[in-house]
């Protein structure tokens, strides 16, 4: 609206202008001294303008005169208050001149500055991974991995000979996209058969209390297949991993699962289904291998309790093997490499696993508990033993097995359930903060056993007598070790111990014997 009162005006003054040059043109004309009469066809003079019309033009041109100037000052006035400030629709007035509408101050410094780039990632440590991000924080990667060296010593009848071991080197990536969704890959370089596959995976979490995994990671049958490799208090893992699933191949299978923590971790759960036959091997029957498992901390809140980190559980298992897939019963030489144990037999039908467990986790300590039993059908098997016994089903084979340990730390550091303690004097390492640098220092203790138990067969009939020799052997373990931490990435580890075939079968043709084994390792996890 002001824009066109502008406009009317600028008219006006237009207007008043062509006025006055008309009346300043006629003003000179009766200014001058009047041309000499002409004269007329009829012979008549023409007389010059009169002097009363003369002083009436004069009259209208000095009132024009005052116009134009009240319009000028009425101009400057709209000028001087529009000088500063802009009009609704953008444009400004400046000294009475109409300008194009101008770009608000906004509009102006973004044409200043060039076009927005898109923000980077960003990148750090979290004082256990390194990571990227993207700049939303919606997309995050952690390379991580580790390597384990091992010096092995043995002493015994027909142990095996001293030897360093590259027992891992394991490399791969964790992370997560939005809040839903976490990822995993995990390699192998140190497997027996060249660089293997160990972790693949997606976790969907759209709650704590019902979460959904799938891909190949491991079982979740039991406590001490569950603690990281890099976590576990000895050398080796016990005797009783050798009854767990797939555990030939690091306890690991493609399958899927459902899991979650109640009530703020009081109690958890595990349902999946899976291959039952290792690292990507597809199943060789028409059943998974199902695994239940629960875990409960009753006293997870009660805080400052002694008994807060108390913990119990046990699971449940159940597959099916094929005999016709050349399948045997389970894999009985020691973890520790000193020996095996129990034959392997050929094995057709029913799989079932049970465990039951314990932890207690307090301040320094650090106590754990297992049994696990597994049996393994036979069913319709008799052709495939040496001698032949037709399709007999032979009696199914039994193995139990189970641990009590603890560890101490002696330097003061709490003992996490699955993880590292925090050192708090550290040895090499960016956080020492010099003088006294000796890093944590942990004893630990454990007793594990072993059995299995192959009955045998007899078969009388007169045509085809025939027999299965049974096979009932025992053996257990005592390890005592120490574990030094210089810092929060290396790790130090010396076990002693005693693997005692107690009660092996005579068919297998040796005797009672102890066996002395020394394993050190040196680990390295970033």
């Amino acid at each position: 609206m002001r824009s066109l009162v502008t406009i009317v005006l600028f008219a006006l003054l237009f207007l008043a202008m062509g006025s006055l040059a008309v009346a300043q043109s006629a003003g000179t004309a009766g200014q001058t001294s009047p041309p000499a009469p002409a004269t007329t066809p009829t012979g008549d003079n023409s007389a010059g303008a009169s002097k009363a019309e003369v002083d009436q033009l004069r009259q209208e041109i000095a009132a024009q005169r005052q116009l134009i100037e009240q319009l000028k000052g009425l101009v400057q006035q709209l000028a001087d208050v529009k000088t500063t400030a802009s009009a609704p629709d953008g444009s400004r007035l400046v000294n009475a001149t109409l300008t194009q509408p101008a770009a608000s101050d906004a509009e102006q410094a973004a044409d200043k500055k060039p076009a927005d780039k898109p923000a980077g990632a960003t990148s750090g440590w979290n004082g256990d991974h390194f990571f990227v991000k993207s700049a939303d924080g919606q997309f995050q990667l952690q390379p991580y991995g580790y390597f384990q060296t091992d010096y092995r010593a043995y002493h015994g009848d027909a142990a095996p000979p001293n030897t360093f071991v590259v027992r891992r080197a394991r490399f791969g990536f964790q992370g997560n996209y939005g809040k839903y969704y976490d990822f995993a890959l995990l390699i192998d370089g140190a497997a027996g058969n060249g660089i293997s596959l160990r972790d693949l995976y997606i976790n969907i979490k759209p709650k704590p209390e019902f979460q959904i995994t799938v891909g190949q990671f491991k079982e979740p049958f039991a406590q001490d297949e569950l603690v990281g490799v890099t976590n576990i208090d000895f050398v080796e893992r016990s005797l009783a991993s050798l009854l767990y699933p797939s555990a030939s191949t690091a306890y690991r299978s493609p399958g899927a699962s459902i899991h979650g923590d109640l009530s703020g971790g009081v109690a958890q759960y595990w349902l999946g289904a899976f291959n039952g036959k290792g690292i990507l091997t597809n199943n060789t029957t028409n059943q998974p291998e199902v695994v239940g498992r629960l875990r409960f901390y009753p006293w997870k809140k009660h805080k400052d309790s002694m008994i807060q980190g108390l913990a119990f559980g046990g699971s449940v298992a159940v597959g099916k093997s094929r005999g016709l897939s050349n399948e045997t019963s389970f894999t009985a030489a020691l973890p520790d490499g000193s020996f095996t144990f129990f034959p392997s037999f050929p094995i057709n039908g029913q799989i079932r696993r049970y465990n039951g467990e314990f932890a207690w986790v307090h301040s320094r300590w650090g106590v754990r508990g297992e049994y696990d039993e597994l049996q393994q059908r036979r069913t319709g098997v008799g052709s495939l033993q040496s001698g032949g016994l037709g399709f007999q089903s032979l009696p199914t084979i039994k193995a139990k097995a189970g641990y009590l340990q603890g560890t101490y730390l002696l330097t003061g550091e709490t003992r996490p359930e699955n993880g590292t303690p925090k050192v708090k004097h550290p040895v090499l390492a960016s956080e020492s903060t010099g003088g006294r640098a000796w890093g944590a220092w942990e004893l630990a203790f454990r007793y594990d056993y072993i059995q299995g138990n192959e009955p045998g067969f007899v078969d009388n009939n007169p045509f085809t007598p025939s027999a299965v020799a049974p096979f009932f052997d025992h053996t257990s373990a005592y390890t005592a070790g120490v574990n030094w931490y210089p810092n929060y990435w290396v790790k130090y580890m010396v076990d002693f111990s005693v693997d005692q075939l107690k009660q092996p079968s005579i068919n297998a043709g040796t005797l009672p014997q102890n066996y002395f084994v020394v394993l050190q390792r040196l680990q390295f996890r970033f």
